[in-house]
């Protein structure tokens, strides 16, 4: 059994649901400390968050990712327990084996085998790990970022290990992601008895227009490195759940995934544009979850292809397109930002698994790229 496969599943039996590290950062705090990381523990509210560091010059190269897993769903539904790692024909299954314990314990062991053979490398070595990636992001990646930049500790290269490849392990690297914000939109009307509709103003009927016409606006065409932005409903609430009463109001709830060519200034004013023109009575609230990111090409993203190559001996494929990360707090800094990790197939998924293989094949990429950067 390797070493990651064996962390991979000492991590996995760990049940870290966000934002419960369980004991996960503890035993990556052991194993960086024993190669020569200084570990400081930041806490912030019921997150959990480690800042690991080896060495104090520049550059500094950092390996961010979370310890915290989605909820398991009905665990009757799934093949083996989700917190009992299980092989099964050269795959491990079990909560987060992909997203991204696989990723960690592959970072970690890269580490081990760098630093025995370049124990003067240059610049520093970190690792930023959170408990919370998967929840509300708010005392995560976030905070650990707002108190390095608050003593001028900066990130020159960092690599989160989020679920990039989608065929074969390092065929896909993220070097961006599009902006995401969401919108809550509450249209006032006046409930009423529903046989007598002049008495009433149903505000279903008043949104109705105002929705289609959201639906059919072009935000923008994208560009080279981004999609079109994407406007998408993903809540529409009303009525009393009776046949016979006409509600008093109606909430969306929608999200824009958006590229660098729009902002989220322009898209507000768009929408609330569109609501003005309809003469509504509503509230309307929003909360910007990121702004979108790209990390061109320079010195991490041509290390990085240059690392996949010397490994598997394909090339990769440069993406913006997915979710957000926690490189969006990261990026604002100036760092440069790539995301490369185990095939996303499963991930959030009854059975999520990772092929056994592939968590070697990811540990000896990232100790290439490593050598790339700090030798």
């Amino acid at each position: 059994m390797s070493a990651t496969l064996d962390l991979t599943q000492d991590l996995i039996s760990r049940d870290s649901v966000t934002p419960d590290d369980k004991g996960c950062q503890l035993l990556l705090a052991d194993r960086l400390s024993a190669i020569g990381f200084d570990i400081e523990h930041l806490r912030f509210g019921d997150t959990d968050n480690i800042w690991a560091r080896r060495g104090e010059t520049g550059p500094v190269f950092a390996f961010a990712g979370h310890t915290d897993v989605v909820p398991t769903g009905p665990v009757a539904d799934w093949q083996s327990p989700p917190f009992e790692p299980t092989i099964r024909d050269g795959l491990l299954y079990g909560r987060g084996t992909a997203d991204m314990k696989g990723s960690i314990a592959a970072m970690v062991t890269a580490c081990e085998r760098f630093v025995a053979q370049h124990s003067d490398h240059t610049g520093s070595l970190a690792f930023l790990i959170t408990s919370d990636e998967e929840g509300p992001a708010t005392g995560g990646t976030v905070k650990v970022i707002e108190t390095l930049e608050a003593r001028g500790e900066k990130i020159d290269w960092c690599l989160v290990g989020e679920p990039s490849s989608t065929a074969k392990v390092g065929d896909v690297v993220k070097n961006g992601r599009r902006g995401s914000l969401n919108g809550h939109l509450t249209v006032k009307g006046k409930q009423g008895h529903i046989a007598y509709p002049h008495l009433a103003e149903n505000p279903i009927h008043l949104m109705a227009p105002v929705l289609n016409a959201l639906c059919q606006l072009e935000w923008d065409q994208g560009n080279e490195d981004f999609p079109p932005t994407s406007f998408q409903v993903s809540n529409l609430n009303s009525g009393t759940g009776v046949t016979n009463v006409i509600p008093g109001v109606a909430e969306l709830v929608f999200n824009f995934r958006y590229s660098t060519e729009s902002t989220h200034e322009q898209l507000q004013q768009r929408v609330e544009t569109v609501l003005n023109q309809y003469g509504l009575d509503y509230d309307l609230s929003w909360t910007l979850s990121g702004k979108p990111f790209r990390t061109a090409s320079g010195p991490l993203v041509d290390s990085v292809k240059s690392a996949i190559q010397t490994v598997t001996g394909y090339d990769t494929e440069l993406s913006t397109s997915g979710g957000t990360s926690d490189g969006r707090f990261i990026a604002p800094t100036g760092a440069q930002v790539v995301e490369l990790g185990p095939r996303n197939a499963t991930i959030h998924q009854v059975d999520e698994c990772v092929s056994v293989k592939d968590l070697d094949t990811l540990s000896e990429i990232y100790e290439t790229l490593l050598q790339n950067l700090l030798t």
